[in-house]
């Protein structure tokens, strides 16, 4: 079997991890079995559609590393498959115009609501002669489309992920609404379950891999692919992802879009990497770390779980300081500069490559996203400093006032650092002012850096000496010391 699936986000809103997941479980499959992974817009609902949303989604897609074969396809573009299909159905005695008002239907669901039933449509107009349709159009009212459901009728299938599920007709909420209100003349707006069925007839969709919340949807698509005519493609349902708490994710999770993420500071591999293991497991079910293109060579749907994946922030934040850890200098300070500029720092990347370059690998193995680099580097962007307590209290204790006047004072003779030169100088300073080389240590940085704790104090120096800072940052500590 050619294996072809897709990905069908509707663009009314921005790419949701959610989505997101389901991408990936579809491009792990595609890829592990050299099939083809398609894109598809679901943007019949006009209203609520947007550009940028779309934007945004294949931003999303392409930010992880979600190359597709095929696409972006729009189902605004293909109204025309949709309203033969509709006329298909209609000839074929499948579906009928159905009249009922909306009022109606809201008495409906009231007197089942009474009685305790679960709501569902009574396929009153199922049966209605040429007359019967005539009077109802000459009363003004217009018509949907509707799909005949048989309650006796048994839906089964083979899913990849639950194994057999079975459907009864009578549990579908009877006869299915495929096409808005329209005219006579006019088929109507399709809708989402019989626009889906005809794009996946229309493209050799194989498998469809989506959220378990979609399992009613596949019992009713099953129905239409069978009066279509067309090959029913093989079903797998994903698990939901839930929150630490078990309950379904939301924007008070701080999870929404994955552009969202992006502006957390997490990386593309990372956020990729974590995706796959909500709800995979490796056959090496110790294995954490690898990329898209690892985890495809492995990748079965036999191995996905039916229960509900929970989202770890904890989880997530280690594997993304593994690969921030691991990447490469330059790689990293190409990611870092967006969150730099972003707050106010002076970047000149084609200028100051080789000082950036050295900033980013001192602070790189302190990072568990990429956000937290602006507070980590303020104080290399920054000519002057602000001094925390801790810092004041160090520069005010006693001896510290010569230490810091004598680095000055050698720093103006010489400005030029070199590692050797810094380490000779602080050996001297400490030497000839009779204190303990701690002393010396602490007391220096907290004058150039306004703190007490921090990266390593050499190379933080020396990258203020090449700035020229350094000199002004112990000038001002002098203020403070006592």
């Amino acid at each position: 079997m050619t294996v072809r699936v897709r990905i069908a986000p509707s663009p009314t809103g921005n790419l949701h991890i959610g989505t997101a997941r389901t991408a990936v479980f579809n491009w792990l499959f595609a890829r592990h079995h050299n099939g083809t992974f398609i894109i598809r817009v679901e943007d019949t609902d006009q209203a609520r559609s947007r550009p940028e949303y779309t934007q945004n989604i294949k931003d999303g897609l392409s930010w992880l590393g979600l190359n597709w074969d095929e696409g972006p396809y729009f189902q605004t573009e293909r109204m025309h498959l949709y309203k033969q299909a509709v006329q298909t159905l209609l000839d074929k005695g499948y579906a009928y115009r159905c009249y009922t008002t909306e009022e109606e239907l809201n008495q409906l669901r009231e007197s089942q609501k009474a009685r305790n039933q679960a709501p569902r449509y009574d396929n009153r107009h199922r049966n209605l002669t040429p007359e019967q349709e005539k009077a109802f159009e000459a009363e003004g009212r217009k018509p949907v489309i509707r799909f005949k459901i048989d309650d006796n009728r048994e839906i089964f299938w083979k899913d990849h992920i639950r194994g057999m599920l079975t459907w009864k007709g009578s549990d579908l909420g009877g006869d299915m609404v495929i096409a808005r209100a329209s005219s006579r003349e006019d088929l109507g707006q399709p809708l989402y379950n019989l626009a889906v069925v005809v794009d996946d007839m229309d493209m050799d969709i194989s498998h469809v891999i989506r959220g378990e919340d979609h399992i009613a949807n596949t019992a009713k698509q099953i129905l239409l692919y069978e009066a279509l005519g067309g090959t029913i493609p093989e079903f797998a349902h994903t698990p939901l992802i839930l929150n630490e708490q078990g309950q379904k994710l939301s924007k008070r999770d701080n999870v929404t879009a994955i552009s969202d993420f992006y502006k957390m500071g997490f990386v593309p591999e990372a956020m990729a990497n974590y995706m796959t293991l909500l709800g995979w497991t490796p056959p090496d079910s110790t294995q954490e770390l690898f990329t898209l293109d690892e985890a495809a060579k492995t990748f079965s749907l036999d191995r996905v779980s039916k229960s509900a994946a929970k989202f770890d922030w904890s989880k997530l934040d280690w594997i993304n300081s593994q690969y921030i850890h691991n990447m490469e200098t330059t790689r990293l300070l190409e990611m870092l500069v967006p969150f730099w500029e972003g707050a106010g720092y002076k970047v000149d990347l084609e200028n100051n490559r080789a000082w950036l370059e050295q900033v980013t690998a001192l602070i790189a193995p302190s990072l568990t996203r990429l956000t937290e680099a602006v507070e980590q580097t303020q104080v290399f962007f920054q000519d002057t400093v602000e001094f925390n307590e801790e810092a004041r209290s160090q520069l005010q204790q006693e001896g510290v006032k010569p230490v810091i006047q004598a680095i000055a004072e050698a720093l103006k003779q010489d400005p030029q650092l070199s590692e050797d030169k810094a380490k000779a100088l602080i050996k001297t300073v400490t030497k000839e002012q009779g204190v303990k080389k701690g002393l010396v240590m602490r007391s220096l940085r907290a004058a150039l850096t306004g703190e007490v704790k921090g990266h390593d104090l050499m190379q933080s120096w020396l990258l203020l000496n090449q700035k020229g800072v350094d000199q002004r940052r112990l000038e001002q500590a002098l203020n403070y010391s006592s």
